[in-house]
């Protein structure tokens, strides 16, 4: 059984410019066919990854205020799907790391959720807030520290 995280980008930046952003090796970068492209780096960083663009999203998650639904026009997902049985800090600890590099070098809005239902961060118009501030950023302080808000 898998852990997975989602970060989903709002627009249309092509799946490819999300790779490269996201993995600034050229080796490391997830292949495939435009929409969707995968990598396993399982034993480099502790995860899976997919990249896949969309359309008429809809997402609905809960905050610490409740549900929250979001429906982006277009969209771009990235999965990150974790083993469960891997070290969590350091597989964590190097997903966030990407997730940060994505942020950085775009100013899209976006959602940063676990299993699908949890929403751990989200940015819209510059301003990052995050959730489970208690029960998920305290218990990943690497993470914490990456991702600023």
């Amino acid at each position: 059984m898998a852990l997975e995280y989602r970060l989903i980008l709002a627009g249309e930046t092509p799946v490819n410019q999300v790779a490269a952003r996201a993995f600034p090796e050229a080796d490391e970068r997830p292949l495939g066919v435009a929409p969707q492209l995968s990598a396993d780096h399982l034993e480099r960083y502790g995860f899976g990854v997919s990249i896949l663009a969309g359309r008429h999203g809809y997402f609905d998650v809960q905050t610490d205020e409740g549900t929250w639904e979001w429906e982006p026009d277009a969209y771009v997902l990235i999965n990150f799907r974790l083993d469960k049985f891997a070290d969590a800090q350091r597989t964590v600890t190097n997903m966030l790391t990407v997730v940060r590099r994505l942020l950085e070098t775009g100013s899209e809005d976006a959602t940063f959720s676990f299993n699908g239902d949890i929403l751990l961060f989200a940015r819209h118009n510059g301003t990052l807030t995050k959730h489970r501030r208690a029960t998920w950023w305290e218990t990943n302080p690497a993470g914490d520290q990456l991702i600023q808000g």
